[in-house]
């Protein structure tokens, strides 16, 4: 329990509380007219740190700038590239508007029309991102008993619209391929296997299992502030994945003449970059792809071949764990999730078989 004292002021007599803090630190609250007033707050602050409901006014005055800077530093289980993403969302939407203002200041009715301005200007990814990293914050702020809520949930959110997946079709992958030149066995080798960008461009020679027909996915290499970072593949899950026999030639010409630890795409030593959406080399296939099957579509990008990768195996048979482990997901309600529009067949095919085993239930005598 606290210890409470009186002291004169130019009002009359007044009444200070002493106590100390859930961290054994000192502190008091002064201003109060009575004794019983100050015994009252006394109680009821030791029965909030018994309860652990004790909330520290003072730390709530920490700015959202200082106490930013905190929560970026221990985002150390981010990859660079998700780090990356995050810093840049913080520094351009986050700090700018929040910065100055003590964590105890904020309103949700504050975060909601900065949504809402925000929302007017930049897409609903944009939004959402900055969104999360304010409200990540103050949920750190609420469990260091800083603030007894986050005022920041509960806003209304712009919606995201996912965006339109592309597949191709066998002979359509076979036109890009032949169309992207020397980068043919890349093109054919996403669209068969479903690895991300970054994956494919970080194999090795020694990544590949010719006997077994294997791809050993163990890192991802990706581009953050103009350098290559290689990290873990996404998810941070190794896995290996199978390619078809037509890959065996062109695989095995890819790494002919390189040692086991150079890269399989480009000249071995320097990774490939990602070609630019507009006029790098994969849009100029798809623009030549385009003049033989106009059915390809104008806006096909190098993701699409992932997702055209799941539609030829799912439409080859795959079940949805295959098509989750091949694709590296973090689970089967995931792939679900992504693809259910290319399980629309199997719901037909339940439907038939169900017909034919009532036709034949019918036929028994």
């Amino acid at each position: 329990m606290g210890t409470i004292s009186a002291y004169e002021t130019a009002s009359g007599k007044r009444y200070r509380a002493r106590y100390r803090k859930p961290d054994h630190s000192q502190t008091d609250k002064r201003g109060f007219k009575t004794k019983r007033s100050a015994e009252l707050f006394l109680a009821s602050t030791e029965v909030r740190k018994a309860t652990g409901e004790y909330i520290d006014a003072q730390a709530a005055k920490v700015t959202i700038s200082t106490f930013g800077a905190e929560w970026l530093r221990a985002q150390t289980h981010l990859k660079a590239s998700s780090y990356n993403v995050v810093e840049t969302a913080w520094r351009v939407h986050v700090q700018p508007v929040w910065g100055p203002r003590q964590l105890g200041e904020i309103r949700h009715t504050d975060v909601q029309s900065w949504v809402s301005e925000l929302s007017a200007k930049k897409s609903p990814t944009v939004v959402l991102r900055a969104y999360g990293i304010l409200a990540a914050m103050i949920d750190v702020a609420v469990r260091d008993r800083r603030l007894p809520s986050n005022p920041a949930r509960g806003v209304n959110l712009p919606r995201k619209v996912g965006k339109q997946r592309h597949y191709l079709t066998h002979a359509q992958v076979q036109i890009l391929a032949d169309e992207s030149r020397r980068n043919a066995t890349l093109v054919l080798l996403l669209a068969y296997t479903g690895l991300r960008w970054g994956e494919a461009v970080g194999l090795h020679a020694n990544s590949l299992d010719l006997a077994r027909r294997r791809v050993l996915v163990q890192t991802n290499a990706v581009r953050v502030g103009g350098h290559i970072v290689i990290g873990s593949p996404k998810g941070y899950e190794m896995r290996s994945v199978p390619f078809p026999a037509f890959l065996d030639g062109p695989l095995a010409d890819q790494i002919a003449g390189k040692q086991r630890n150079q890269l399989v795409f480009g000249d071995g030593n320097i990774y490939l970059a990602t070609p630019t959406h507009g006029d790098g080399w994969f849009a100029g296939a798809r623009k030549r792809a385009r003049l033989t099957d106009s059915s390809i579509p104008v806006g096909l990008t190098l993701h699409d071949l992932r997702h055209t990768a799941a539609s030829l195996a799912i439409s080859a048979g795959a079940n949805v764990k295959a098509v989750q482990r091949m694709l590296g997901h973090a689970s089967a309600a995931m792939t679900l999730d992504t693809y259910a529009d290319l399980f629309d067949d199997d719901l037909d095919a339940v439907a038939i078989a169900l017909d034919i085993a009532k036709i034949r239930s019918d036929a028994l005598p």
